[in-house]
């Protein structure tokens, strides 16, 4: 019936294939909630077929190799995408509203240029405060827990059909909950009010043989086994990202669309989501815009950061850019031009986890290297966050009783050192920590410099330990 009515709405819309330049262009940004760039398959992804959408959104456009996330938590990577501020400077380093009042943000700004603005699911997550208001604020209770592709398309529709009758353009945010947890299982039932459901099934399930888990976990049977949960999950999000663009291809807007697709930082499994390693922060962005992108396009020189969405999107649609942004235009890049001066690194953080313990980190990547630095890490203190909730964590404390190796990477991922040093040609899993080898103190001194200049650029609360660690 969903499907059917999603069918009919569409048919309603008489809407002319676009003339590029005749309105300002719409926008879908689409985000997939904890997302693994080497879990896609134009990433990499070892699995066959887990994304084959987002591969085909890839051919028809610009994807970028060096792109992070500010942040890998959930709420301040949204709040940083559409501010373009840092998460520290507004307040908005956890699981809270943005505090300073009267930041610009992307939604508002494009509404008030007269674009149609909606978001699905993540809403809360995805609305910095109460001075946001949205046209259409859909949450995931309305999408089959943010996992069903009819209930994506039907609401797309929605905003569709408001901007063709009002003639104006639109901007959606479309949130996929995959693959967060949690993760698919074919038999799971979930019971709500006395009803009992079966979750929402991919249209591809993995088992564990299928699967190669990524470099930075042990190969143990029971991460194979999450990891085969975790990629039916992400197959399960490329649906929903498959019926949302195939909704604005039966609509006839797709030509005067950029779609914008990113994850809102990597899974949530140890060594990802809630720190400051590569996985961490390292996303898959991909940017389609007929007539202006080129397609089957890759970016593998440029560094990006999230924070360049809001003002790429803001000056795509025509308007002036506000002032104090972090981020950057990514017109050039998205032109296929060379910029005569480009960054040389990305800078991230991490501030507490969702229960609120406070684990401090910050880190400064270039294209080969990263620099992790941990003030919180005494020796004593023991990390904990929410990733260590499923069978990977329980696996590796089991086999660390008789694995070395195993043992060293959770003592590593609960104790921490005060500085890491990766190089990520040698090592894309952060798997060797060079900060003590003497071979390499000329590139972690350089590293340590770029993230002291700019802590002390943007005021950063442990500014003063970075500082005790260079004396």
């Amino acid at each position: 019936m969903l499907a059917a009515t999603t069918i009919l709405s569409l048919t309603a819309l008489v809407i002319p294939q676009d003339a590029p330049g005749k309105q300002p262009p719409n926008i879908l940004l689409l985000t997939a909630d904890d997302l693994l760039v080497e879990a896609v398959g134009v990433f990499g992804c070892p699995t066959e077929g887990t994304t084959p959408h987002i591969d085909a959104l890839a051919a028809q456009g610009l994807r970028f190799e060096h792109a992070h996330v500010v942040i890998a938590s959930c709420r301040p990577s949204r709040n940083a995408m559409l501010t373009g501020r840092y998460p520290h400077l507004i307040g908005g380093g956890g699981f809270e509203d943005v505090a300073v009042p009267g930041i610009p943000m992307l939604p508002a700004l494009l509404a008030e240029a007269g674009y149609v603005t909606g978001v699905l699911g993540k809403a809360d997550h995805s609305t910095p405060n109460e001075e946001l208001t949205w046209d259409h604020f859909v949450q995931p209770t309305d999408l089959g827990d943010g996992r069903s592709p009819e209930l994506y398309a039907a609401a797309t529709t929605a905003v569709l059909v408001q901007a063709q009758e009002e003639e104006r353009p639109f901007f959606l945010m479309v949130n996929t909950h995959d693959p967060h947890r949690p993760f698919f299982r074919a038999g799971d039932i979930k019971r709500t009010q006395g009803q009992a459901t079966r979750p929402m099934r991919p249209s591809r399930i993995y088992e564990a043989e299928e699967v190669t888990p990524p470099g930075f976990l042990p190969d143990l049977p029971e991460v194979r086994t999450e990891y085969a949960r975790y990629l039916s999950s992400v197959r399960r999000a490329d649906d929903v990202v498959g019926a949302v663009l195939a909704t604005l291809e039966e609509a006839q807007v797709a030509s005067n669309t950029i779609v914008v697709f990113l994850s809102d930082h990597g899974p949530p499994l140890p060594f990802a989501k809630s720190n400051c390693w590569r996985a961490s922060t390292r996303t898959p962005l991909i940017v389609r815009w007929p007539n202006h992108v080129a397609a089957g396009a890759l970016d593998a020189e440029h560094l990006v950061s999230s924070l360049d969405l809001m003002p790429t999107l803001v000056r795509a649609a025509g308007l002036e850019l506000p002032q104090h942004l972090d981020g950057r235009d990514l017109g050039p890049l998205l032109r296929g031009e060379a910029p005569e001066a480009w960054r040389e690194h990305v800078f991230t953080q991490f501030h507490r986890t969702v229960s609120q313990h406070e684990y401090p980190m910050r880190a400064v990547l270039t294209r080969r290297h990263s620099y992790v630095f941990n003030p919180w890490s005494d020796g004593r203190l023991q990390f904990r966050c929410e990733s260590m909730g499923g069978l990977t964590w329980g696996a590796m404390e089991r086999a660390a009783a008789d694995d070395p190796a195993v043992a060293l990477r959770v003592q590593l991922y609960q104790l921490r050192l005060t500085e890491e040093l990766y190089d990520h040609a040698s090592d894309p899993w952060s798997l060797v920590n060079l900060a003590q080898e003497e071979d390499h103190a000329q590139t972690k001194t350089a590293l340590r410099g770029a993230l002291l200049t700019w802590m002390e650029r943007h005021d950063d609360r442990v500014l003063e330990q970075l500082r005790a660690v260079v004396d």
